[in-house]
């Protein structure tokens, strides 16, 4: 009954632990700072950097068929 009891207790501590890291990150929107402060930049610099083939230049011949 004693090992019962143990991880009972072990399973209700983690699950307040959980409980309060995602109120945490919910009630101060650390989820949202995060994408807007650390990833959108990262993604930003990757992709405003990236090498593109100018479509003005491409012949017409070489354009698909759309039919």
């Amino acid at each position: 009954m004693k090992a019962i009891g143990k991880f009972f207790f072990k399973l209700v501590r983690t699950i307040v632990v959980i409980y309060a890291i995602l109120f945490a990150v919910f009630y101060w929107d650390l989820d949202g700072k995060f994408l807007y402060y650390i990833w959108e930049p990262l993604m930003v610099k990757r992709f405003d950097n990236m090498k593109r083939d100018d479509t003005l230049k491409t012949p017409y011949t070489m354009k698909e068929n759309v039919e």
